[in-house]
């Protein structure tokens, strides 16, 4: 099982999205934990909390469906529709050979932790997911700007209490944003920085990019937050997509996989393909292939 955390629009389901698509919806089952919110739209506007704190969330019952999955068993999850604030009908969901979970808070408690064999904290600048929620919200789930802006603003006492918090659970640390210091033309995707944790096996990308000699990505030795040493994998947004293909093939080669590479790896909501994410979703998939065989 993979689990991924962040906060509201730090581009989680678009991570998972690529992952399912790539493994298949008949090997994977995925699911949002932002299913779990207790009240809809209108009963929250009363609540002195968001839907960010644990209790503005069914915790308990999230911990016990983790577990399910975890094990092999279906649950009947809870649905929140996030297009008009919503709670609908719950609908089965049955685990098959990977399990994908994503959402506010799926690492935020030690019992819904060991039900993953790989988890993941999803990160960008503040900045930059502040960007894609207006965007998203505005777009998708009828809000104006300025009451994106103003939400944003009420959640971050609780974001910083709960959300963040994940970050240093996690096994990788996924950040997509701008490198400082360059100044590169509009339209250039964003680079991504992934920490690689010794708390579980990760490839060796010291093999694959003597594989793939590339400006692409390169592997560096980085600070964690505790101060302790930690490998960070750094992807070029700016690098010519050719480049970014010769590391996508070197990962997915390692797979030892019969299929070819899938079209569908780090492609946008507009059909757009971004290759940091193209290659921070490979990552995650020799983990759960690689790792699970």
């Amino acid at each position: 099982m993979l689990g991924i955390a962040g906060d509201s629009a730090a581009g989680k389901t678009t991570l998972t999205r690529g992952l399912v698509q790539a493994l298949g919806t008949e090997r994977s089952t995925s699911m949002c934990v932002d299913d779990y919110h207790r009240y809809d739209r209108r009963e929250r506007r009363e609540l002195p909390f968001t839907p960010l704190h644990p209790d503005c969330n069914y915790v308990e019952i999230m911990e016990q469906h983790l577990r399910l999955l975890a094990t092999g068993s279906p649950i009947l999850k809870p649905v929140y529709d996030h297009s008009g604030g919503e709670l609908t009908r719950p609908v089965l969901v049955e685990p098959h050979e990977f399990v994908l979970v994503e959402g506010l808070l799926p690492l935020h408690t030690k019992l819904s932790r060991a039900c993953f064999d790989v988890t993941v904290y999803l990160g960008p600048p503040e900045d930059v997911r502040a960007a894609w929620k207006i965007q998203r919200d505005t777009a998708k789930r009828g809000y104006r700007a300025e009451q994106v802006k103003a939400e944003l603003g009420r959640r971050e006492p609780e974001s910083a209490r709960f959300i963040r918090p994940q970050r240093d659970l996690a096994d990788i640390v996924i950040s997509f944003a701008p490198i400082e210091g360059r100044d590169d033309p509009p339209g250039t995707p964003l680079s991504a920085t992934i920490l690689m944790r010794p708390t579980i096996r990760h490839p060796n990308f010291t093999e694959i990019l003597a594989k793939a000699p590339t400006k692409a990505m390169h592997l560096a030795l980085k600070r964690d937050t505790d101060g302790r040493p930690v490998d960070a994998l750094h992807i070029h947004g700016h690098a010519p997509p050719e480049e970014s293909t010769m590391v996508a093939k070197a990962i997915w080669e390692g797979l030892d996989v019969p299929d070819p590479l899938p079209d569908c790896l780090g492609r946008l909501d507009d059909g757009r393909r971004n290759e940091p994410l193209r290659l921070a979703q490979l990552i995650l998939l020799h983990h759960l292939i690689r790792d699970g065989d």
